[in-house]
C-alpha cells in the first residue's frame, strides 16, 4: 500500500511517500516551497499544482495529513488551513481517502509518547524505515512521520513494534 503523508504549510509543505507492506520503505520525500513575495492565491496554486503532480505520479491508496491545531498566531493557523484545504481537494478529486492525525497522535504512534520532541520523532522515522540518516529537511521528515502514523493505525501496530519490518 502506498501512503502519502503531508505536513501542511504555505511557505513549506513537507511530503513523504512510503510503501507499507511486509518490507516498508521510503519511496520519496521532499518539501514544496513557495517564494515569500508570492501572493497567497499564487502560493496555493503552486502548491496545488505540485501536490496533484505528486499524487498522480505515486498513486497513493491513502493520504495522511496533520490536523490543524489551534495556534497562538492566527495568521499562521489560517494559512496552514488554506494549505490543508488544497491538499484535501486534490485528494478528493482523485478519490483518495484522507486520514487526519493530531500532532500528539503522530508523536504517540511514532515514539510512544505524545509530547516527544522533533529530534525523537526524526530518529524514530530513520529507525522505522531503516535509513542511514534522518530524512531532510525537517518538514519532509514530519510528513513521513504522518504517513508512518497511518500505517501504524491501519495495521494495529503500536509505536516501536517489532512487527513493523
Amino acid at each position: 500500500m502506498i501512503i502519502f503523508g503531508v505536513d501542511p504549510g504555505t511557505a513549506k509543505m513537507g511530503f513523504g511517500v512510503i510503501e507499507f507492506d511486509h518490507d516498508s520503505r521510503l519511496i520519496a520525500h521532499g518539501v514544496l516551497e513557495t517564494p515569500a513575495k508570492t501572493s497567497m492565491p499564487g502560493r496555493l496554486r503552486t502548491l496545488y499544482e505540485h501536490v496533484t503532480e505528486l499524487l498522480d505520479a505515486h498513486k497513493p491508496a491513502v493520504l495522511a495529513v496533520e490536523q490543524l491545531f489551534f495556534a497562538q498566531n492566527v495568521t499562521t493557523a489560517l494559512s496552514v488551513g488554506q494549505a490543508r484545504g488544497i491538499v484535501l481537494l486534490a485528494a478528493a478529486q482523485r478519490d483518495i481517502p484522507v486520514q487526519e492525525y493530531t500532532p500528539s497522535e503522530i508523536k504517540q504512534s511514532i515514539v510512544g509518547y505524545g509530547k516527544a520532541d522533533k529530534s525523537q520523532i526524526q530518529e524514530m522515522v530513520r529507525m522505522i524505515l531503516n535509513l542511514e540518516s534522518i530524512p531532510q529537511p525537517d518538514d519532509a521528515a514530519d510528513a513521513i512521520a504522518v504517513a508512518i502514523c497511518y500505517a501504524h493505525h491501519a495495521s494495529g501496530y503500536g509505536a516501536m513494534t517489532e512487527n513493523w519490518r
